[in-house]
């Protein structure tokens, strides 16, 4: 039996490895230096979704300058999604070949806009008829006995007292639940 056969990973690992994996584990925000670096981050579980990456995120990439890293952020927050190591390289206007010792490390997930729409938000407690009924979940009879139950017993405390003082079923609280605020 070999000596490392016995040897836990920790043990058998580069001693500078076993530095970079500490400096990466205590800075969250801490910028890779090197493709090696970048392998370790990559060993540990460390991604970047290129699609939700925000500034600092960016920043964390060996090259990649803060003036880069806000205009790649400013893409993907107007929509822009990036499909490939392409994208990514036609938006900062580098060769492929520069991106590729970082691709260990960077997620292209995709993301339908339709998904990432926030509803507005609107408050049972002063919305009209016509805001009530904007909301996918109620109807006009819905709308109505919202705004004569607020009148008649004060305004809702929360989605709780809601769905108790009109008697929701669980299903409609549900989905009332994204478009309410209180």
């Amino acid at each position: 039996m070999a000596i490392f056969d016995w040897l836990s990973p920790k043990t058998r690992q580069n001693p500078n490895q076993q530095s970079i994996q500490q400096r990466l584990k205590r800075d969250p925000y801490y910028r890779l230096q090197s493709t090696e670096e970048i392998a370790v981050a990559a060993k540990l579980g460390l991604t970047i979704d290129v699609n939700q990456a925000g500034v600092d995120d960016w920043l964390r990439l060996p090259g990649i300058s803060i003036h880069q890293a806000r205009t790649l952020f400013e893409l993907t927050s107007s929509g822009v999604q990036f499909c490939c190591l392409e994208d990514l390289a036609a938006a900062l206007g580098w060769s492929v070949q520069r991106l590729t010792p970082l691709q260990p490390i960077l997620r292209f997930c995709y993301y339908d806009p339709e998904s990432l729409v926030t509803p507005e938000l609107v408050n049972p407690n002063t919305a009209s008829l016509e805001q009530l009924t904007k909301i996918p979940a109620v109807d006009l009879f819905l709308a109505r006995a919202i705004m004569q139950n607020r009148f008649d017993g004060g305004p809702y405390r929360n989605l709780a007292d809601l769905k108790r003082r009109l008697e929701l079923n669980p299903q409609l609280t549900s989905e009332l639940m994204y478009y309410l605020i209180f």
